[in-house]
């Protein structure tokens, strides 16, 4: 079986398991407790912040550790914009991930907050002057991802957080994409906070990171003993920190190898699917060879004619699994709301598949999954 929906997410690694069995057996201890099960426990979850800052060029201090993606996303954007008096006006674009749009709309509809979503271009992209020409004495907070999961499309962060910094507000972004791939940081980014989720780099579900940067207020979501400096109060996972640190040490170790090795893979998929299925086109940016425009191990395609729901059950017949999209959609009737951003109709929209892998997929296995993808589109467009 071809396993190419990673974007959804990965299988645990090994290395991740055997890192967090000490701290779900003998280390148990709440690291809150003075006692001494209570200072080893300390001491894990201290260790885990330390390599996670490590890795992301920040301070341990500004290392909060959480659920996941959406729960990062949510303290990011409703924390920041909470706290901060500067205004009551929000910025994000058409294309995030629901996390993001529906904390903006929980602020518009119980705080008062105004919400500027912005226009992407047909591959996804927010331009940094449209961005700027958005921006208001009461800007508070722009989110804008660093990487988009259905498309692939990766943001020029740096210059999006410099538009917002010049207006004195603050930004935000979602690297749950691109921390798998990517080198990503407060500083490399320039960015006020960044989230990611432990499951796309081999950790466990449930298991996450939010980094803030030191002086920014943030108001947490979850009230209490005040862990994580009060801002994220609840007993913390000491295994979960250490797994989802353990993944992403390991992610940036071979980041450089497996970035190469998935665009050689990525960049053979996409030019044989494109030869072998009539019709067939590239959602997001592609450029042959680079990891600046898209995601390494990310392949998104629309077949018009087709459905891609439908596709995807000839896949899984030819021992591929996949998606349509975000696999927090799966299911739905309703057309992708990042491949109508970018203009598409939404019968076309309602056609994608997205193929998304690491290096573990060879290059000598792609005619087999080129094959799969060709055949199973024939299929349903015979049928149809």
């Amino acid at each position: 079986m071809f396993y190419l929906d990673r974007a959804a997410t990965t299988p645990v690694r090994r290395e991740v398991l055997e890192a967090m069995w000490p701290w779900l057996t003998g280390g148990f201890g709440n690291p809150s407790s003075t006692h001494g099960l209570g200072d080893q426990a300390a001491r894990g979850l201290a260790a885990a912040r330390e390599q996670v800052a490590g890795v992301l060029g920040c301070r341990p201090a500004e290392v909060v550790f959480t659920a996941g993606g959406t729960e990062g996303a949510n303290t990011a954007v409703k924390g920041l914009a909470l706290a901060t008096p500067r205004g009551r006006h929000v910025v994000t674009s058409a294309i995030e991930h629901e996390a993001v749009l529906e904390s903006c709309a929980y602020l518009e509809r119980f705080h008062g907050f105004t919400v500027t979503v912005l226009p992407v271009d047909r591959v996804g992209r927010v331009d940094p002057a449209v961005l700027a020409a958005a921006l208001r004495p009461d800007t508070t907070l722009v989110s804008i991802a660093h990487a988009d999961n259905e498309i692939g499309t990766v943001q020029d962060v740096r210059a999006l957080a410099a538009a917002a910094h010049a207006v004195g507000a603050r930004f935000h972004t979602d690297a749950v994409q691109s921390a798998p791939w990517l080198e990503v940081g407060l500083d490399v980014l320039g960015v006020d906070a960044l989230s990611f989720s432990g499951h796309k780099l081999g950790a466990p579900k449930g298991t996450g990171v939010l980094a803030v940067r030191s002086g920014a207020p943030m108001e947490p979501l979850v009230h209490g003993g005040g862990q994580e400096r009060g801002r994220r109060s609840g007993t913390e996972d000491v295994a979960g920190a250490v797994a989802v640190a353990t993944a992403l040490g390991i992610a940036a170790a071979g980041r450089r190898d497996a970035a190469a090795a998935a665009v050689a893979t990525r960049d053979a998929v996409v030019a044989g699917v494109l030869a072998a299925v009539p019709g067939a086109f590239v959602t997001g940016a592609f450029v042959p060879g680079s990891t600046v425009e898209r995601l390494p191990g990310h392949a998104s395609f629309c077949f018009p004619g087709v459905t891609g729901e439908t596709v995807l059950l000839e896949l899984e017949q030819r021992d591929v699994v996949s998606s349509s999209g975000s696999a927090c959609a799966a299911g739905s009737t309703e057309a992708s709301h990042v491949l109508t951003a970018l203009g598409l109709p939404e019968d076309v929209a309602r056609s994608a598949v997205r193929l998304t892998f690491d290096a573990s997929l060879p290059l000598e296995d792609v005619p087999l999954v080129v094959g799969a993808v060709a055949a199973s589109v024939a299929s349903v467009r015979a049928l149809a």
